[in-house]
C-alpha cells in the first residue's frame, strides 16, 4: 500500500509549502520529497524556531542547490502566509493544535489555529494564485466528540467550499482524512514504549479500536491525492484496524494492563466515513473519495463505485485487522 511516491514527474520543479512543517508529518514529507522528487523549492512554514533549527541540521538550506526554505510564521498571521506563498504551486496545510486534552482546556486557542488559521491559509493561497491546496485532516472530524475533531470538521468544510469561493481562479482545495499514525508525537505507541519499564501499561478501555497507518504510507497517500485532486474532494485511505489492548500486549507482553477509563472526548471506535457522507462518496480499490455535496462541485469527481445504502467505514467493523505479529513488527519499528 502506497509504497512509492506517486508520479515523480508531477512534482518536478514544483514549489511546495508545508504549514506546520516541523511536525512529524512535515519532517517525513520533507525526507521523502527530497529523496524521490526534484522540487524547485520546499518551504517549511512553522512558528517554532528551535524545531526549525533542529530540522535544518537534517535538511540544510545553506547550499546553492538546496530547495529548502525555512519561514518562521504562524497560520494565525495572514500577512506572513501571503508573503510565504508567493510563487508557490502546492500547499500542504498540516498546521494544527491536535492534542485532544490541550484543545479541550484551551478551546479558543484551538479555534484560532485550526479554524481561523485555516481560513488564513485559504485567503493567502487565493491571493498568491497557488494551484493546489491540501488540508491534512483526521478521523476525529467525523461525528466529532471533542473540540479538536469539531475544529477539523469546520476546517474541512472551509476547504471544500473554498472551491466555490475561488470563482474563476485556478486555485483548488481538497482534504485527506486518515487515522492514527504509528509513532507520531502524542500517540499511544510512544506512550506504551515509555511506560514499558514500569511493568504496567494504562489502557483506557479494552474494547477501544483505532485505524492505524504508518507515516510513510500517509505521505505517499497525500502526494497521490494532491496529484489526483480536482477540488472539493475528501480522500480517505483504506486502513487496517487494531485493538488497543492487543497493541499493549504486542508492545510489552510481560506488562500488566491497567484499565483507566475513557478520557473526556474519546470514542470507543473511530469513523473515517459516516453513513451520511457515504451517500455522495465512491469506492476505489484502496481508498474512498467523498465528493462535495455542494451542487456547484458535485460533478468534480467521476471515478469509483457507489457505496451501498447505510455504508459506514468504522474501526470496529472494518474487515481489515492487524494481526498480533504485525502489531509486534510495528512496535519494534517504532522503538528503534
Amino acid at each position: 500500500m502506497y509504497t512509492a511516491m506517486s508520479d515523480v514527474d508531477f512534482w518536478k520543479d514544483k514549489s511546495v509549502l508545508v504549514t506546520g512543517g516541523t511536525g512529524s508529518f512535515g519532517r517525513k514529507f520533507t525526507e521523502l520529497m527530497l529523496r524521490h522528487c526534484e522540487l524547485s523549492r520546499l518551504v517549511i512554514f512553522s512558528r517554532d524556531e528551535l524545531k526549525q533549527h533542529q530540522m535544518r541540521q537534517c535538511f540544510p538550506d545553506d547550499t546553492p542547490d538546496s530547495p529548502m526554505r525555512y519561514f518562521i510564521g504562524d497560520v494565525r498571521d495572514l500577512s506572513r502566509l501571503q508573503r510565504a506563498m508567493r510563487g508557490v504551486d502546492v500547499v500542504v496545510h498540516a498546521a494544527a493544535l491536535k492534542q485532544v486534552p490541550t484543545c479541550e482546556y484551551n478551546p479558543i486557542e484551538a479555534v484560532l489555529t485550526n479554524v481561523m488559521g485555516t481560513r488564513n491559509v485559504i485567503e493567502a493561497a487565493l491571493d498568491a494564485g497557488v494551484g493546489r491546496v491540501m488540508l491534512v485532516s483526521t478521523d476525529k472530524a467525523v461525528n466529532p466528540a471533542n473540540l479538536y475533531g469539531a475544529t477539523k470538521l469546520v476546517a474541512e468544510k472551509l476547504f471544500v467550499h473554498a472551491n466555490v469561493y475561488s470563482g474563476d481562479r485556478s486555485t483548488r482545495f481538497s482534504c485527506v482524512r486518515y487515522g492514527n499514525v504509528l509513532g507520531s508525537r502524542g500517540s499511544v505507541l510512544p506512550a506504551f514504549l515509555e511506560r514499558r519499564a514500569t511493568g504496567r501499561l494504562p489502557v483506557t478501555d479494552g474494547r477501544m479500536t483505532r485505524f492505524w497507518v504508518t507515516l510513510d504510507q500517509v505521505i505517499h497517500f497525500v502526494a497521490r491525492s494532491i496529484r489526483q485532486m480536482q477540488g472539493g474532494e475528501v480522500f480517505v485511505p483504506k486502513l487496517p484496524s487494531m485493538n488497543i489492548t492487543e497493541l499493549a500486549r504486542a508492545v510489552a507482553p510481560e506488562c500488566e494492563v491497567e484499565y483507566v477509563g475513557i478520557r473526556p472526548g474519546e470514542k470507543l471506535s473511530e469513523v473515517l466515513l459516516s453513513e451520511d457522507e457515504a451517500r455522495h462518496a465512491v469506492e476505489l480499490d484502496d481508498m474512498y473519495v467523498i465528493r462535495a455535496a455542494n451542487r456547484y462541485l458535485a460533478h468534480s469527481w467521476q471515478m469509483g463505485r457507489p457505496l451501498p445504502e447505510g455504508f459506514r467505514y468504522a474501526s470496529d467493523t472494518n474487515p481489515q485487522w492487524l494481526a498480533m505479529e504485525e502489531l509486534r513488527s510495528l512496535a519494534e519499528l517504532a522503538s528503534r
